[in-house]
């Protein structure tokens, strides 16, 4: 049925008008470049009386450029490199001739003359796109073309279905026709491009792609309709990583392609574990032992410390060694709306209540069971929900907002603060009961100026995780910076010290960290770090008390924001303004 349609059509019918021609004096490198901007895959070369003396295709500019070994030899002219002996065919011939010799000679193209001159170019991409026909009558007859040309040939049926995988194919991608032919092609190539083009009915032209890593291919793909539906698609693919190495000219074309895929990366539970935690100070290995004799219990567990001292990563560790199934879900009381509160935790029905989604959502009890909940800023819990969580520990049941039906959960719970429970206790501000189903296992984080041995660890620690994140050097510390270091009294802790080490690689100069790379509020802190002279300046100096007097009340506060802006006597949004706009970055 396919040769009988064929037959159907002369090459005039077919061919394309749009080409590429060059005159034999043409310059190698010209010519490369004018087939850079035509997006082509073939040029023409001419005589004086446009008669053709020879073609030059990507391929055999690729075989060409193998023997050039000197940049002058881009000026050689392009007739030096051309295949001569084009093989030719008439305007009056039939499609199926033209398909018949290209077969026999082994070609994809043939330029079409009329009374001897040049007038287009058949292709076997052409003949594909002007061809309607069924994908399945294309398998057997199609194999014989395919097997002989350059390019490699992929077709597909309408649900993304292999039916036809050509010899160029296999050796392109490495992958046997056996084993693609009859599966899905997403399941080899999940961003392929013939995916797009039965999704969008829409052709694509000339596009360079990367469908597998170390793959770099300028592919067409065109969908295939029959009576105006839909029956698959075809692509072309040619391989154009040779000329990516040899090539200077199309190597800047293409340098973009290797940042077209990028991985996401996830976090890896593996790094929360008792054997990788910093710090070797005796104060914190008898945290991190208490730790390890609580981890393998049901038994809830109340971590207390100030902010950035660690909190979080302490009960990721215990429920890492735990063993249990469920997944580690946290949440921090402090950040959520206190009438989403119920909604948050228990999760709700569809529909209700205003604005709810309408298949319902499950909530962070019901998505921790079998695992861990971690209660972050549990001192800033609504009372209400204070008590509704009381209930969820005697009971180990839930009902979701708008439901009846009782899910049974499983679930440990691991709380942490930097507020003093006892006194809110004894201010009625948090639930008594509550605090003692908490606080069965107490472990309370000590802050970094308690453990001022442990800095040089995490001072190496976060440079070098810094500097592999970013690939860059690691750079070196002068002994000043880390005096300076070594006598700060870090109220932001452990995630105060890493935004400041992040902040001295960001700004150090010639491989080293100095003095001035430091952030402007630890100017002056160090014992090591005087100034030389008297400064004056009033604005300097009005600064450097603002910077000194916030912090001051930001560490009497305990990192309470409120709190720290009325010993200031300042509206709460003049004191985020100022952190913001003094870089007090561990307080933000």
């Amino acid at each position: 049925m396919f040769l009988n349609k064929l037959d159907d059509y002369k090459v005039t019918d077919i061919m394309v008008k749009d080409l590429i021609t060059v005159h034999g004096d043409t310059t190698l490198r010209e010519t490369i470049m004018r087939m850079i901007n035509g997006n082509t895959e073939e040029v023409l070369v001419l005589d004086e009386k446009e008669n053709i003396i020879g073609m030059a295709c990507t391929t055999d500019m690729i075989k060409a450029m193998k023997d050039i070994s000197f940049k002058d030899s881009f000026e050689d002219k392009i007739i030096k490199y051309a295949v001569k002996n084009v093989v030719c065919i008439d305007s009056r011939a039939k499609a199926l001739e033209a398909r018949n010799r290209m077969k026999q000679k082994g070609i994809g193209r043939l330029p079409v003359i009329e009374n001897n001159k040049l007038i287009g170019m058949i292709r076997v991409k052409d003949i594909l796109d002007k061809v309607y026909l069924k994908v399945d009558e294309m398998r057997q007859t199609f194999r014989y073309i395919l097997d002989n040309l350059h390019e490699a040939v992929c077709v597909v049926d309408k649900n993304g279905v292999v039916i036809l995988w050509g010899d160029r194919s296999e050796k392109l991608y490495g992958v046997k026709a056996e084993d693609i032919v009859g599966r899905k092609l997403e399941e080899f190539f999940p961003n392929g491009l013939l995916l797009k083009v039965l999704q969008e009915k829409k052709p694509i032209e000339n596009v360079i792609h990367s469908p597998r890593k170390g793959s770099y291919v300028n592919i067409s793909a065109i969908p295939l309709f029959i009576n105006g539906e839909l029956e698959g698609a075809v692509s072309t693919d040619r391989d154009i990583t040779e000329v990516r190495n040899l090539s200077l000219e199309l190597e800047v074309a293409k340098e973009k392609l290797d940042y077209l895929q990028m991985e996401v990366i996830k976090a890896n539970e593996d790094k929360y574990s008792f054997g990788k935690t910093l710090g070797k100070s005796e104060v914190i290995r008898d945290k991190i032992n208490r730790a390890m004799q609580v981890a393998a219990t049901n038994s809830s567990v109340l971590i207390l410390g100030e902010s950035g001292t660690g909190k979080e990563v302490f009960a990721r560790t215990i429920h890492q060694a735990s063993g249990r199934k469920g997944p580690f879900v946290a949440i921090n009381c402090s950040a959520i709306p206190e009438n989403l509160f119920e909604s948050e935790m228990f999760g709700y029905e569809g529909g209700a209540f205003t604005g709810a989604l309408n298949k319902g959502k499950i909530g962070k009890i019901e998505l921790a069971n079998k695992g861990t909940l971690f209660l972050d800023e549990i001192g800033d819990m609504p009372l209400y929900m204070q008590a509704k969580l009381l209930r969820v520990l005697q009971e180990r049941q839930i009902v979701r907002v708008g439901g009846d039906k009782v899910i049974d959960i499983d679930v440990r719970i691991i709380s942490a603060t930097h507020r003093d429970l006892k006194t809110m206790v004894k201010e009625d501000c948090f639930r008594e009961d509550l605090f003692y189903r908490l606080n069965v296992v107490n472990l309370e984080i000590p802050s970094l100026r308690d453990r001022k041995e442990d800095i040089p660890m995490f001072v190496k620690h976060f440079m070098d995780a810094f500097c592999k994140e970013n690939n860059i050097f690691v750079p070196r510390i002068a002994p000043e910076v880390f005096q300076i270091l070594m006598s700060y009294d870090w109220p932001g802790n452990i995630r105060e010290l890493k935004n400041t080490i992040e902040h001295l690689v960001i700004f150090s100069k010639d491989g080293e960290v100095k003095v001035e790379s430091l952030p402007e509020h630890f100017w002056g802190k160090g014992e090591q770090h005087q100034e030389s002279e008297a400064v004056y300046d009033l604005q300097e100096n009005i600064k450097r008390t603002e910077i000194s007097t916030i912090i001051k009340a930001m560490e009497t506060a305990k990192g309470n924001k409120a709190q720290a802006a009325k010993l200031l006597n300042i509206p709460r949004s003049t004191l985020y303004y100022k952190i913001k706009f003094y870089d007090l970055i561990e307080y933000l």
